[in-house]
């Protein structure tokens, strides 16, 4: 009896290994992302997207050390963001298109971490919207077969209204693919004498379901009216279903957000003032400046005050690297730094409100789609890459949406070093979904033709510009393996030639390598743009970090910041820089050395003579510099 009682023991626990055995999680193979859209059912739990590390041609990792979860409080967890499913169970895509998807299909764990980071669910439900309008756009285009160039221009570089009369609503011009950089508005407009505002709004999508859209910017105008007791004042602000109004930024202001700049321009003009028609000697200024009914004697003027009931003014506003500036009949009057969720790239309408009669409204320098030059395409086309041999480097570029310009300067340029055109380096643009559906169809239809373009699953927001950098460690480490990964921005130039050239004398494991910064202490005051609280990060300074136009990581640090992503332990921090050095950092503290090598060569704010990388250079100045380049074989600069 006991001898049978012992059998079934046995063969029971045996049945219960093989039950248990069979339902354990087993490794994912490698996959295209095809494969991943068609293969996957929407209700797969998260963790079945995590593959194995490497790209089956290296040593096995080590085992590894007990991971310090310091960073978090608790370990974060998997949760599904509203929108998150519609971006990974959709499947209308042939596998000769996946190839600007293969990042994308690999990020869904990143996307869903408990601590994600800020923006991140917004991102996500927007690009939902985006997405299936989208794969909409390319279906009806496959059944219509309507690839052929157009005559009118979905993206235009300009869009006008001219004498408009304002209706209850406004007047309202539409903005097809949002601003870029120096993309400008003008409006000629003579404010009504009988009303004491106007107000200039940039506004953005709406989304389904949202009460209202959002308001990039607000720009308000308070004038003395008929009683002239008021004194005139200009205010701006943004609005946002979610947070409502936002802080106002009154102009004239005397306080101390007067010393504060934006792109090196004060955010008001301190000769905005209100003073005493009777009190001021300079009456021959003052007749330059009539108020509409200053007949009466008794009327205050605003000697600088740039808007004046009954006078027409030409007003612009442009956007520039880090905000909004308005000038008015030539003079700098306002400057607006962005906010967060509300950036240039977002805006869909120019509303124009209250009391102003409108002569014209004009945006132009807007973004404009490029088509391509049927014999110049395979000369731009991105070379195909051979993985029975790694890359010495992976360059991935941080782009938006409608940046075609910029793109098409690099391709045009720096892209058509022998080492990209040989497989030796190969370049990648990373792009965030665009609300725009034009400018979304326009990328895909980018994407098609160039091959360099990978699409990230959000909404392209300057806070989920970390989650960029973890896709190009994924892409250098386990689709296109490299030697080496460099990011930089579609508005820097790269000397490839010298980036090789300096890396032959550096060592192949654990190298930060770029204009990298030992001492720097997090900002703590809320206005500036690169604020973080004692939440975010507790400690008086960061660890070395490189800067964001450019710079450089081993491999070995690459595959550190994958695993760590898949193991969710990666610290999500919202200044992408300053968080690879957080993560060389983490990667140093487990027993790893690193090489932190400067080279005042890599130029984070402009072009200086023998650069090896030089910043905020528009598409003009990309192919000036490459031209030189080509003709003086000096790196000078063009301005």
């Amino acid at each position: 009896m006991k001898k049978w009682a012992g059998s079934l023991l046995i063969l029971g626990l045996a049945v219960i290994l093989l039950i248990r055995y069979g339902l354990m999680e087993k490794p994912l193979r490698k996959q295209s992302a095809f494969d991943f859209f068609n293969n996957h059912p929407p209700s797969v739990n998260v963790e079945d997207y995590l593959n194995d590390i490497g790209d089956g041609n290296e040593e096995k990792s080590p085992p590894k050390k007990d991971i310090d979860y310091s960073s978090f409080k608790e370990k974060p967890r998997f949760v599904d963001f509203d929108g998150l499913g519609d971006l990974y169970s959709l499947s209308n895509v042939s596998e000769e298109e996946s190839g600007a998807l293969r990042v994308w299909s690999q990020m869904r764990a990143l996307l869903s971490r408990s601590d994600a980071l800020p923006e991140t669910a917004q991102g996500i439900k927007e690009a939902a919207v985006a997405w299936k309008e989208l794969l909409s756009t390319i279906r009806k285009d496959k059944a219509l077969n309507v690839l052929d160039e157009k005559e009118d221009k979905d993206c235009p570089y300009s869009v006008s209204l001219f004498n408009e009369t304002l209706s209850r609503d406004g007047s309202i011009l539409e903005i097809p693919c949002g601003l870029i950089e120096d993309s400008s508005i003008t409006v000629i407009g003579i404010p009504d004498s009988e009303k004491e505002s106007f107000q200039i709004n940039l506004v953005g999508s709406q989304l389904p379901g949202d009460p209202n859209p959002p308001i990039v910017l607000h720009y308000n105008v308070v004038l003395p009216g008929a009683n002239l007791t008021k004194d005139p004042i200009i205010t701006q602000n943004t609005w946002t279903n979610a947070s409502g109004w936002g802080k106002e930024e009154k102009c004239p202001d005397h306080g101390p957000s007067d010393t504060l700049k934006v792109d090196g321009l004060a955010r008001c003009n301190t000769k905005i003032i209100r003073c005493n028609r009777e009190d001021t000697s300079n009456a021959s200024h003052l007749e330059s400046v009539k108020l509409a009914n200053a007949s009466n004697g008794t009327a205050h003027a605003s000697a600088n005050f740039p808007f004046v009931e009954g006078y027409p003014f030409t007003a612009t506003l442009w956007a520039g690297v880090e905000g909004f500036h308005m000038t008015v009949n030539g003079r700098h009057e306002t400057s607006f730094a962005y906010r967060e969720k509300l950036e240039p790239w977002l805006v869909n309408e120019v509303r124009v409100e209250g009391g102003l009669g409108i002569i014209s409204t004009l945006a132009k320098g807007l973004p404009v789609s490029q088509d391509p030059d049927l014999a110049d395409i395979e000369h731009l086309k991105a070379p195909s890459i051979s993985l029975k041999k790694r890359l010495t480097l992976l360059i991935g570029v941080f782009s938006t949406g409608n940046n075609f310009e910029r793109r098409m300067a690099l391709r045009r340029s720096w892209m058509q070093y022998e080492a990209v055109r040989s497989g030796q380096v190969a370049v990648r643009f990373f792009i965030g979904l665009h609300k725009s559906r034009q400018v979304n169809f326009e990328l895909w239809r980018e994407a098609q033709t160039y091959g360099d373009v990978q699409l990230m699953p959000f909404v392209d927001y300057y806070s989920l510009l970390n989650l960029k950098t973890v896709a190009i460690c994924i892409l250098g480490v386990k689709i296109l393996p490299a030697k080496y990964i460099m990011k930089t921005d579609d508005d820097a130039f790269v000397r490839i030639d010298e980036v090789l050239k300096s890396l032959k004398g550096k060592g192949p494991d654990g190298l930060l390598y770029g204009r990298v910064s030992y001492e720097s202490s997090p900002h703590r005051d809320k206005e500036n743009k690169w604020y973080i609280s004692t939440e975010e990060w507790p400690h008086a300074s960061y660890p070395p970090w490189a800067h964001g136009p450019g710079y450089i990581i081993s491999r070995d640090i690459a595959k550190f910041i994958v695993q760590s992503h898949q193991e969710r332990n990666l610290m999500l921090f919202k200044l992408e820089d300053v968080a690879v050095g957080i993560w060389i950092n983490e990667f140093k503290q487990k027993g790893h050395k690193v090489q932190y090598i400067n080279d005042d060569r890599f130029y984070n704010a402009g072009c200086d003579t023998d650069y090896i990388l030089a910043h905020y250079q528009n598409p003009r100045m990309v192919l000036c510099l490459w031209e030189k380049l080509q003709k003086e074989h000096q790196p000078n600069c063009c301005e």
